[in-house]
């Protein structure tokens, strides 16, 4: 699922922007929902949706400890 969202942890990924971990929540929203833009009756779930697992990307990225990067 989802094999075109790109590893966002070092050493695969040495700077990583906001717009890279939003751009892997998008893909994966639509993927699950099957939706590439939802109906505008969707669209407050699927940004929220977007939005949480956003910041879930961000605090996992941020505690993880990979062995060996710098």
């Amino acid at each position: 699922m989802c094999r075109s969202i790109r590893t966002l942890r070092p050493p695969y990924a040495e700077v990583v922007t906001e717009q890279d971990v939003r751009a892997a929540a998008l893909q994966y929203v639509r993927k699950v929902s099957g939706f590439r833009a939802p109906a505008a009756h969707n669209q407050a779930a699927f940004d929220l949706a977007v939005e949480r697992i956003t910041a879930a990307t961000d605090e996992l990225l941020e505690s993880l400890v990979v062995k060996g990067a710098r």
